[in-house]
């Protein structure tokens, strides 16, 4: 955008495109049709490209203008919202803020999210609550909790979803086991050796998605171990009881290693969620700013046909 587009230009942008006329946008921003019409060709001019096209019936939003228009409503929007929220946060109106998480979250993910919190938000409070997801989601429901750090994949219209961080889904096993000596394992190779999951009704939709990402490569995995926490799933490898999958990034026992699983590119990501009616007043500056996630996306439903939906079954899960 060249540096000729100040800021009363996206107001008059916004203003013609919610008309569709210049007379009607010139009279809702208390300026003169004829110089609205000429500051808008000016800025045209300078900018190489029509954002209108003017006809007999109106004012029509060209195709690269569109791109202006959604840019100036998100500029304006934008604007708007740090300043309410910077006057709250004056006004000492902000309440702590009550975060949910995931024990199969990476920690540095929450340190990293309580970190630039309090910079944005100095002297607002923060409290932590850990659990299952599912019993995360159902405490958001219930308002108990305003927004929480979680593995994906979150189903349901219900939810604001914001991805911020993916790491590669990986083979968990001992040092000593005689999967390790190579660089990565195969699925024939892993599946009869892939024992160890997390408690399925701690996050039913992820280990939903995980059986069908098997089958989609033709195979069927049985759980004969499950835990409730990272740790108790490098616990039962450690002892012995077969193989698990963790995040890559996860940091794993000394007596551990772990090999990507070769033909595949399945991922484990992590997401800042909270409820289509959340209340609290940072929750959307939050998506938008702190985890430089610009855009909100609403999961409605799984889809079947996606290789890498996200899936999170370890400790950054």
């Amino acid at each position: 955008m060249s540096d000729i587009v100040e800021f009363r230009h996206l107001k008059y942008i916004v203003a013609i495109a919610e008309t569709a006329n210049f007379t009607r946008a010139a009279e809702r921003l208390f300026l003169s049709q004829p110089s609205l019409s000429r500051q808008i060709k000016d800025l045209e001019e300078e900018i190489g490209f029509p954002i209108f096209q003017r006809t007999r019936e109106g004012v029509r939003i060209t195709p690269v203008g569109q791109m202006v228009v959604d840019y100036a409503i998100s500029a304006l929007s934008g604007r708007l919202q740090i300043l309410n929220i910077a006057k709250e946060v004056y006004l000492g109106k902000i309440p702590s803020l009550r975060v949910g998480f995931s024990s199969f979250v990476n920690s540095r993910h929450l340190q990293s999210f309580r970190s630039n919190y309090d910079k944005l938000f100095p002297q607002c409070g923060m409290s932590m609550a850990g659990g299952y997801t599912a019993q995360i989601l159902q405490r958001l429901e219930r308002n108990e909790l305003d927004c929480a750090v979680l593995p994906l994949p979150i189903i349901g219209t219900e939810w604001i979803v914001n991805q911020f961080s993916s790491s590669c889904l990986v083979a968990c096993m001992r040092s000593d086991d005689s999967l390790a000596i190579n660089n990565t394992v195969s699925l024939e190779e892993l599946v009869p050796r892939l024992t160890i999951f997390r408690d399925p009704e701690g996050h039913p939709s992820a280990h939903a998605r995980l059986k069908e990402m098997f089958a989609e490569e033709g195979y069927t995995i049985h759980i004969l171990c499950s835990a409730i926490t990272p740790h108790d799933i490098q616990l039962l490898v450690r002892d012995g009881y077969g193989i698990a999958l963790v995040c890559e990034d996860t940091q794993i026992d000394s007596q551990l290693t772990t090999r990507r699983i070769s033909g595949v590119t399945w991922t484990c990501d992590t997401a800042f969620v909270y409820s289509v009616n959340a209340r609290h007043p940072a929750l959307p500056f939050i998506a938008q700013t702190l985890l430089n996630k610009p855009e909100q996306h609403r999961r409605k439903e799984k889809s079947a046909t996606r290789p890498q939906l996200p899936l999170k079954f370890d400790q950054t899960g």
